[in-house]
């Protein structure tokens, strides 16, 4: 084991000096002219460029990264008559005969089993229970008084939780608190006044794709395992949730690896292992990296207090597509465009309607919703924010006092104050046909109903579809056809090329732009 980078270059010339030495003996051997001879060992001298080596980044932060065993309570089964489906009626055997012998110790035995499984309810219910393993990931230490960061997912489902250490002691720990939005949890363990080697935070701002990372963790229980790469992306949405904002690595990442920490090569956090794309299960180069920034303020907060509160805006959102942007009059496709305020909360009472689109929050851009509902969440609930919105043409703004975000949203449903159906007079059923929708009374009396859709129109190409509701037009409540027609003649006389539907399915609402013909 070499202790420094002196060790190392001493061992490397003295393993050039021997390969030297072996091709002259070599050439002697067979032959070979002196001069050939000292080609080769000019061309063993010739100094290459040098791969990075991590040997010292590992050395330093592998005391730092931890195993993390998961107990949870046994759930026992009760024990049935007749498990074995054998029917009744043994008793009426012979005392003698070998099957009723067979069976009385049988049914003994199931007695034997049912009361220690009644028992073993009795010490579930008392906590008591007993505990078996049922997951194992990574972790690291952050601090020297034994605070370390792993998954959400590792921890969920626990009971007890055991740290192992990269020298093989075996802590127990706490959990301190969870965080499910963002797969991030803290446990603590006790060292009795030992200090623990810990590991600190990479600065967000200065990872490039392209930069060295080491990957530290316990993949498939195998312990202590180093894996080397680079960052391949950033800012990558997985589908997991409304904060993604991933590092993309090709460092081997497996089962196991869950929770550990991926370095640079000066040993700072980059980030922390929390997912892997794989149609086969193990490493293929594409894992996943929860951003030390992201991390750092989640963990100071579960630190601080168990949980993570954030703030509320409470509106249904979904992009801006060019399309959208051009029905709206929006120079970009930029934004967050509101598809229903739920009812009672910060935004609708603020003002905040459907088909605003959230332009800014307290003076920043908002790129998307993505964008929108990371900034808003990483506000805390009660702060007073400038929320600036595009609306019938114009900027304008609105101060919302954000709320604490539910642990289960529910969306609202829209706010209908239809009236009641006309019959579709001539020329709202040309405008309609040139979209290629037909349509009719709604069951409810709220919208318009969509009854039948052209398949090669744009309509069926945005995913529009029979059966769905059209609840408004450009921001104006519709309840019949010839409502339609007016708002498309309105976005016409104003330049428009597409009109923005507002379409109601089972699943929810969204909003559509669809082209409007000048003919």
């Amino acid at each position: 084991m070499f202790k420094n980078i002196k060790d190392v270059l001493s061992h490397s010339t003295a393993m050039k000096a021997s390969v030297v030495a072996g091709l002259a003996v070599a050439a002697l051997a067979t032959g070979v002219p002196a001069q050939i001879s000292r080609s080769y060992a000019d061309a063993v001298n010739v100094q290459a460029p040098q791969v990075p080596s991590f040997a010292n980044v590992v050395d330093a932060v592998s005391p730092a990264v931890v195993s993390v065993r998961v107990e949870s309570r046994v759930n026992p089964v009760a024990d049935e008559d007749d498990s074995f489906g054998l029917g009744r009626g043994f008793d009426e055997l012979p005392d003698d005969h070998p099957l009723k012998k067979f069976f009385k110790q049988f049914e003994q035995q199931q007695g034997h089993n049912q009361q220690q499984g009644q028992n073993q309810q009795k010490g579930q219910q008392d906590g008591k229970g007993r505990l078996r393993p049922v997951a194992q990931g990574s972790g690291f230490f952050i601090s020297e008084d034994g605070y370390l960061v792993t998954n959400n997912h590792v921890v969920s489902d626990g009971a007890a939780f055991v740290v192992v250490l990269n020298d093989g002691t075996e802590l127990d720990a706490k959990l301190i608190g969870k965080d499910p939005r963002t797969d991030l949890a803290v446990l603590k363990v006790d060292g009795k006044g030992k200090k623990f080697t810990y590991v600190n935070w990479a600065d967000d701002n200065k990872v490039r794709v392209g930069d060295w990372v080491v990957a530290v963790g316990n993949p498939f229980g195998l312990g202590g395992t180093v894996t080397a790469g680079i960052v391949s992306a950033r800012g990558r949405d997985i589908g997991s949730g409304p904060y993604d904002d991933f590092i993309q690595v090709d460092a081997a990442v497996n089962r196991g690896n869950s929770g550990g920490p991926t370095f640079n090569l000066n040993g700072q956090v980059v980030g922390i292992n929390t997912a892997i794309f794989s149609p086969s299960g193990g490493s293929v180069g594409i894992a996943f990296a929860i951003p030390a920034d992201t991390a750092k303020n989640v963990v100071a907060t579960l630190i601080k207090s168990g949980t993570v509160s954030r703030g509320w805006l409470g509106v249904q959102i979904q992009p801006v597509t060019k399309d959208i942007a051009e029905s709206l009059g929006l120079s970009e496709p930029n934004g967050a465009l509101v598809v229903s305020p739920q009812d009672g909360s910060p935004g609708q009472k603020a003002g905040i309607k459907n088909g605003d689109v959230v332009t800014a929050v307290n003076g920043d851009p908002v790129k998307d919703p993505r964008d929108l509902a990371r900034r808003i969440g990483a506000m805390q609930p009660g702060s007073k924010v400038d929320v600036s919105l595009w609306r019938d043409g114009k900027a304008q703004s609105v101060t919302v006092e954000l709320g604490t975000l539910p642990a289960d949203q529910n969306q609202a449903s829209n706010d209908d104050n239809s009236q009641p159906a006309q019959p579709p007079q001539p020329s709202s059923e040309k405008a309609l046909a040139d979209l290629g929708l037909t349509v009719g009374p709604s069951d409810d009396g709220k919208g318009v109903a969509i009854t039948a859709v052209d398949p090669d129109s744009d309509a069926a190409d945005k995913g529009v579809k029979e059966g769905e509701k059209i609840t408004s037009v450009n921001n104006q409540q519709v309840s019949n056809a010839g409502d339609i027609a007016k708002v498309i003649d309105e976005a016409k006389k104003g330049g428009r090329t597409r009109a923005l539907f507002q379409i109601q399915s089972t699943d929810g609402s969204r909003f559509v732009a669809l082209p409007i013909t000048n003919g």
